[in-house]
């Protein structure tokens, strides 16, 4: 079943998609031993939208459909979607790129650049360098554009920015765009200070919580329901949605969504280590073990015995502390809980040698969403109170939230 809503270049003063879901009949009689079967994987469903049309895809190296969805994640073989497609004759005449390039390999934050696809020939225009959202002259050409990423349900896991800039692109050039969803592994839970709008960036544009719980497909419906689009602008949205998922349904990544996020558990952890990004604290980049352990030269050793020396690997040319012995935190074999927690970083400010060291204030406020949160830890306030002071926002936006779901 396909999910479409939007029609073009409509504005504001519309009633929100407020029951854009409820009337469906989705997901229904999902067993708990079904396989899931992404949106990509369903070709019968949209290739009928994309043949006669010249395509853009906006795609990296996690667009994929797999030859056999039921075998286990390690040994899963695929193909990329867009040799799928040109092999079925479809006509993609460009690449869209996001943060870390078509093929995944640049570090986090480096410039993308222009090119072409060295397997297919194909332009590669940069959504991650001189520009972050398609110009009218790279759409003027197209008739449909494709979205398939996979995500982690991170706030400012900056593909849902690059959804953003997609959407508004296309509804200013009203062209349609077909969304191919794929779970969330970190879509079973909501948790997070929520972004204030002073604060916005490319690492969080809409007023949401860090942890949002929602998959591609359903975040676009929310991104054009809440008239987040400039102007009160509507894109023209088909959703190909995930078979036999729901918002409980575990899910492991067969492919790493991005250079440092190499497995489960990393994933699983980056919602709370992602906040050492606006810190002087290294998260295992320039390790094997990014987002699976924490350091620095000035953490206390004397409590932090565990060390490590970060030095420049795949993903990460330049990690922090490169070349130096930092103490800090295994986190590997951690348990992790439905919930992002901020006992690891209260742990390492309370530990640090010195603290005037810790925070990149302006970044870290960027990754939090609020300036409120690096006070409440230099404060000392425990990490109970502090989750407290989200719990009306949280709050706010499950109700809203609860509007765009395809998924139980």
């Amino acid at each position: 079943m396909l999910i479409s809503c939007g029609n073009g270049n409509r504005t504001g003063g519309e009633e929100p998609l407020t029951e854009l879901t409820k009337s469906m009949e989705i997901q229904k009689g999902v067993q708990a031993d079904s396989i899931v079967i992404i949106g990509a994987n369903q070709t019968k469903l949209y290739l009928s939208l994309l043949k006669g049309k010249r395509v853009g895809i906006v795609a990296n190296q996690t667009s994929v459909i797999f030859d056999d969805p039921s075998t286990k994640v390690e040994n899963k073989s695929y193909t990329h979607l867009v040799d799928s497609l040109l092999s079925l004759k479809i006509n993609i005449k460009k690449v869209f790129a996001p943060e870390h390039g078509f093929r995944g390999k640049a570090d986090a934050g480096e410039l993308v650049k222009d090119g072409f696809d060295t397997k297919t020939n194909l332009p590669i225009i940069s959504l991650h360098g001189k520009h972050r959202k398609p110009t009218q002259e790279t759409l003027e050409d197209l008739d449909i554009v494709v979205f398939d990423i996979q995500d982690v349900g991170v706030r400012f896991y900056t593909y849902i920015s690059t959804l953003h800039n997609v959407m508004e692109a296309c509804a200013e050039a009203d062209i349609p765009v077909l969304i191919l969803d794929r779970p969330n592994p970190n879509g079973h839970y909501v948790d997070g200070p929520t972004m204030e709008k002073e604060n916005t960036s490319f690492l969080g544009i809409h007023p949401i919580p860090l942890v949002h719980g929602m998959t591609i497909g359903e975040y676009a419906q929310m991104i054009n329901g809440e008239n987040w689009l400039t102007d009160g602008l509507k894109c023209d949205i088909t959703v190909v949605p995930v078979k036999n998922y729901n918002h409980a349904t575990s899910y492991s990544l067969p492919i790493r969504p991005s250079p440092n996020l190499p497995n489960d558990k990393s994933i699983k952890l980056y919602p709370s280590l992602g906040l050492f990004e606006g810190t002087n604290i290294n998260a295992g980049r320039g390790t094997e073990f990014q987002f699976q352990r924490y350091g620095a030269p000035f953490l206390n050793k004397e409590v932090m015995s565990f060390n490590y020396i970060p030095t420049a690997n795949f993903g990460a040319k330049y990690p922090k502390h490169k070349g130096v012995l930092c103490y800090g935190e295994d986190l590997k074999n951690e348990t992790v809980e439905d919930e992002m927690t901020l006992k690891w970083i209260i742990k390492a400010y309370q530990n640090s040698t010195d603290k005037s060291k810790f925070f990149n204030t302006n970044n870290f406020t960027k990754h939090a969403g609020t300036i409120e949160l690096q006070k409440q830890i230099e404060s000392g306030i425990t990490e109970a109170d502090i989750k407290a002071t989200w719990q009306d926002g949280l709050d706010a936006f499950k109700k809203v939230r609860a509007k765009y779901l395809i998924y139980n």
